[in-house]
């Protein structure tokens, strides 16, 4: 191996590299010249002469900076290795807490005398030291301990001999072994030094470098968390005593940690035995306000949401002789409604009838708890639904036909097949007429069983292509799609609409706060509701979106959003960086209607009208995509507060109907700007907005603009501010708020 000499000149071990390393640029340039020179259509004089007045500036370029990168790398090595060969030589040594200056003249014939705090455990040892030289053996300096008896004193004769000038003193006291101890071994002999080449020298100071950075960073961390420590409070514990009910709060104070001992009151302490059951509607002020009363005073309780279990609502019949909730059970007998527990409530009968009632374990007779995994009642349904006319048609199709991959456009098009092979086997199977086998073909394309592969027909006669919806290449990424397509008859879109709004309502008033700030993700995919949702997801496969109404079209994309983000998070987790927020809003995605709806799409293709999401140069739908005429003609700003995308900037999760989802939208609206999303500085005239707003300026318009819509939804307080600020005719500075990405648990 050629080893870089150092001969006093950083580009003498530069000419070195070169010769042992010739440049990469030289040999692509070389590679380059040869290949155009084969394969150029030119004549080679006119092909020369072209590569000689257009290429070869870039490659004196590229060489040239390649040089550049050369000196610079071996004058940095030239730097680092100076200090490696010329270290500077300790000049004091502490010995036992005494320091002990050694002179690079005088060292030789020095005695030292040191005081032995140990005792009479030391022995009689003799320490050997090499003492380096440029480029000369190492002489043996010796070092003679003498024991004085069982004194506590001691003298140390050190005798040092040296040629050279750059030695100093060693010290180290011995321990006398112990029998029982394992012979101590020498320690290993010093390899000579060898001779060491610039990048070697290079290298191996990298890691002293790091090692000092991680030492000055360890400091550091250690100081910020000892002043920080100094400013925590010095409390001590909190105590309050009530003498009548013989009880104490402790309040615990350790650092950065805050703990509330709190004993159970009397009633509190009172172990229920039975089951507390009440039966609920999604939507419902009374059933908010049971739940609610049983949340605060931390009693168990089971919900039946007749909206989720449906079957559930003829045993309530059975039960109670009516249909109307919340109707409250203890154990197996019927409590009543709302204004029956106020009642007891207020008169103070509630806890006696609770030990009464509540005191023996619960019977079989009393309402059974919902299992997860076990719904007859929908079992029963997918029994009774209607199997698809176009089905038997279907199955023939995906037997029959030769599904290949084939090249058409210059592009390879995976498991399509022929429209004329499809045509000949419907003629075939039905025993019809070429029209008729053609409009068969157009209802199964309506019905989303197939589609053209570049979306440019419906069906027609020619030679066209086609595949069936679950050779789809965005097929498989589609998290409501489970091994094969929902093959039965595709129900009402307004009924699953309804349903979606009132089974994801149902998980909201089940496992979030009251104020929907906090959403438990972990209990929500756990549950049985959860589990019907995503059951319910499957119906949308082939659902024909062109039957619902404009209003029931934005409840639908509002609520899918808010109940997809939920999906995504128990999924996927929340976005903590760029490329999670990509997977998160553009990846995860449904298959609706025959086709592929993500967040992103959702938000910015279907209810923003196919306009560019933030910081993005392309719009989500190209020109004729089928998903547009789903979109609204003119796009509605407040959709914006009613998407809530799991984190805690973003507006509280909700759903909507589609009778009411204008005012629900306005209602939003009118949270979202009075819990924070608007902070107004009369002194310094700021107005500091939610980020939202920056992000979709084009569909708020002007910012003066905005304030004047925003003042529709203020307290009189904060619109009196804004008009104020507006109306004298000065300038308004505007700061938009820092966007929160934590996750709304």
């Amino acid at each position: 191996m050629n080893q870089i000499k150092k001969e006093g000149s950083v580009f003498t071990s530069f000419d070195l590299f070169l010769r042992a390393h010739p440049p990469p640029v030289l040999y692509t340039s070389i590679l380059i010249f040869i290949s155009l020179y084969i394969f150029s259509p030119f004549n080679h004089s006119v092909f020369i002469a072209l590569v000689f007045v257009f290429s070869l500036p870039f490659f004196l370029f590229l060489y040239s900076l390649f040089l550049f990168l050369l000196v610079s790398f071996f004058s940095i090595s030239e730097i680092i290795n100076k200090k490696e060969m010329n270290p500077e030589p300790p000049k004091d040594v502490v010995v036992d807490d005494r320091k002990i200056n050694i002179s690079n003249g005088d060292v030789n014939g020095t005695v030292v005398k040191l005081d032995d705090q140990l005792g009479a455990g030391f022995s009689d040892v003799e320490m050997k030291k090499i003492i380096s030289e440029k480029k000369e053996d190492c002489s043996l300096n010796s070092v003679e301990v003498n024991k004085i008896g069982e004194s506590n004193a001691k003298e140390v004769n050190h005798q040092i001999q040296s040629n050279g000038t750059n030695g100093y003193n060693s010290y180290m006291p011995a321990i006398k072994a112990q029998a029982h101890f394992p012979k101590p071994q020498p320690p290993p002999q010093p390899q000579p030094e060898l001779e060491r080449s610039q990048s070697v020298s290079l290298a191996e100071s990298m890691p002293s470098i790091g090692k000092y950075i991680k030492d000055r960073s360890t400091t550091l961390s250690a100081a910020i968390i000892k002043r920080l420590s100094s400013l925590t409070e010095d409390g001590e514990d909190f105590v309050v005593k009530n003498d009548s009910l013989n009880l104490e709060v402790t309040e615990i104070k350790i650092q950065g940690v805050k703990v509330i001992v709190k004993l159970k009151s009397e009633d509190e302490r009172f172990d229920l035995k039975g089951r507390i059951t009440f039966f609920s509607r999604s939507n419902c002020r009374d059933c908010t306000a049971v739940r609610k009363f049983f949340r605060e005073k931390r009693l168990p309780y089971v919900e039946i949401n007749i909206d989720v279990f449906p079957k559930r609502a003829k045993e309530l019949v059975e039960r109670t002789g009516k249909s109307e909730v919340p109707q409250i059970f203890f154990n197996e007998k019927l409590l009543g409604g709302l204004v029956t527990l106020n009642s007891l409530r207020n008169s103070g009968e509630l806890d006696k009838r609770m030990r009464e009632l509540l005191s023996q374990k619960c019977p079989d007779g009393a309402p059974k708890v919902p299992v997860y995994g076990f719904d007859d009642d929908e079992d029963e349904e997918e029994e009774e639904e209607e199997k698809d006319e176009l089905l038997g048609i279907v199955k023939l199709l995906r037997q029959s036909l030769p599904i290949q991959d084939r090249l058409i456009k210059m592009k390879i098009v995976k498991n399509c097949f022929a429209g004329d092979d499809m045509l000949e086997v419907i003629i075939h199977h039905l025993d019809c007429g070429r029209k008729k086998g053609i409009e068969t073909g157009r209802q199964l394309v309506q019905k989303h069983f197939i589609k053209h592969v570049f979306g440019e027909n419906d069906f027609e006669e020619g030679r066209h292509f086609y595949r069936f919806l679950e050779h789809e290449p965005f097929i498989t990424a589609c998290f409501n799609f489970r091994i094969s397509i929902n093959d039965s008859e595709p129900k009402s879109p307004s009924f699953l609409a309804d349903k979606l709004a009132r089974l994801m309502t149902a998980i909201l008033e089940a496992y979030a706060s009251d104020d929907r700030h906090h959403v438990d993700y972990y209990r929500i995919g756990k549950s049985e509701e959860f589990r019907r949702y995503l059951n319910l997801t499957r119906d949308l496969q082939r659902v024909d979106l062109r039957l619902l109404s404009p209003d029931e079209r934005l409840a639908f994309f509002l609520n899918l959003y808010n109940a997809m983000a939920i999906h995504a998070v128990i999924t996927i987790g929340h976005p903590e960086g760029i490329l999670d927020r990509r997977a998160f809003f553009g990846d995860f995605q449904y298959v609706i209607g025959g086709y592929p709806y993500s967040l992103s799409v959702i938000q910015n293709g279907i209810l923003r009208n196919n306009r560019k999401s933030p910081y993005s140069l392309v719009r989500p739908f190209g020109n004729g995509d089928r998903r547009l005429k789903f979109a609204p003609a003119k796009v509605n700003p407040l959709i914006h507060f009613g998407l809530c995308n799991g984190t805690r900037s973003s507006p509280t999760v909700r759903f909507f109907t589609a009778q009411g989802v204008e005012g629900e939208l306005r209602g939003a609206a009118r949270e979202y700007f009075q819990n924070g999303a608007i902070e107004i500085n009369l002194d310094k005239r700021t107005v500091s907005l939610t980020r939202i707003i920056k992000w979709f300026s084009v569909d708020f318009g002007q910012e003066k603009d905005v304030l004047r819509w925003v003042m529709n939804y203020l307290d009189t307080t904060r619109a009196g501010l804004l008009t104020h600020l507006l109306s004298d005719g000065g300038p308004i500075h505007f700061v938009y708020q820092d966007y929160d990405w934590a996750g709304n648990l």
